[in-house]
């Protein structure tokens, strides 16, 4: 059966009917193409049914958003696509409503920012199963994790590791004190899971001869942080998230973070619970994309929005027929990335 385009984009009369209009909810702007079929199989019972697909409203959100409605409508469903939400805390009051059927969450968000814990949990497994037990009494179903972890880091470049040898957090101890600069944001300067602390397990404490004198931490605005550290004038250690674009573009190279200090953020399918029940073929559509989705791949496609400008939904459709999931109108699916 030919996989035909059932995405609609919301107007602002229909936003008027959902409960948080009053906190400016408002649909995605951007188009979605027209998509063939591939090698997500339509659910059974889904044709003509509706499903309600959100996103939170930075480049990666609307880019996943994307996704999960490319997904959706490959599955059968009529979608209602109602990406680029202002805020995380209406986009989760979208889902614990059921006024959205599905998103991409990340589980040190659920973790940290919705059930209001304090740390997050060092093994990626287990905050997952964390967060999907929590959320079962809100009425939501969590998908397994993909790959990708969009969270805090440090990178550099390619020229200081080089010199000194790193790959690790850890290996920073090996770089002389006066080497130690560090580019970051106000508010990593004062977090719990910030700069202090991270500085303190690795054993290079801040304010001490030995450790990271103060005068070596600049605080900058987030866009800086990247061609700072990638001019390296100001600092060699910038203050990143793992999938920006501007990794790659800058030839930068993140550093691993070899004590588990930072929290997790895996990315993965969360659907109405009720919705999972009734269709459950569908959870396996999402997993099936989620798996695909890593740091690098997560970096290329918010690279082609945030630098060279393109649509979420282009950008999100190209990576979904090279992959093989779907196909572009005329049903010739494209080989699989290897």
């Amino acid at each position: 059966m030919s996989v035909h385009n059932s995405i609609k984009t919301l107007g602002i009369g229909a936003i008027a009917t959902l409960a948080l209009a009053g906190c400016g909810l408002q649909p995605s702007g951007s188009f979605v193409p027209e998509i063939g079929p591939g090698s997500i199989q339509p659910v059974e019972g889904a044709e003509g049914q509706p499903l309600v697909v959100a996103s939170k409203n930075y480049t990666e959100q609307l880019i996943l958003g994307k996704i999960a409605a490319l997904t959706s409508s490959a599955a059968g469903f009529e979608v209602t696509d109602l990406s680029n939400i202002p805020g995380s805390q209406p986009t989760r009051q979208v889902m614990v409503s059921h006024e959205a059927d599905m998103f991409f969450e990340y589980t040190g968000s659920a973790w940290l920012t919705y059930l209001g814990h304090e740390q997050g949990l060092k093994d990626q497994q287990e905050q997952w199963e964390a967060v999907r037990d929590a959320d079962a009494e809100y009425g939501l179903t969590w998908g397994p994790p993909a790959p990708m972890n969009n969270t805090y880091a440090f990178a550099t470049r390619q020229e200081v590791i080089d010199e000194y040898g790193l790959k690790t957090f850890s290996d920073i101890a090996k770089v002389p004190v006066e080497e130690r600069t560090f580019c970051i944001e106000a508010e990593f300067n004062s977090r719990q899971d910030g700069i202090n602390p991270m500085l303190e397990t690795y054993g290079i404490p801040r304010g001490t001869p030995d450790g990271v004198p103060d005068a070596n931490i600049a605080i900058l605005d987030a866009g800086t942080i990247y061609s700072a550290t990638a001019q390296g004038d100001t600092c060699n250690f910038g203050e990143v998230f793992t999938t920006d674009g501007r990794i790659p573009a800058l030839n930068l190279t993140v550093l691993e973070d070899d004590r588990a200090f930072f929290p997790h953020y895996n990315v993965a399918p969360v659907l109405n619970t009720e919705m999972d029940e009734r269709y459950p073929e569908l959870m396996d559509r999402y997993e099936q994309v989620a798996q695909r989705l890593d740091n690098e791949t997560l970096q290329q496609l918010n690279y082609r929005v945030d630098v060279e400008g393109e649509e979420p939904a282009q950008v999100a459709f190209d990576w979904m027929v090279s992959e093989g999931f779907i196909s572009d109108p005329g049903g010739n699916v494209q080989e699989q990335a290897q």
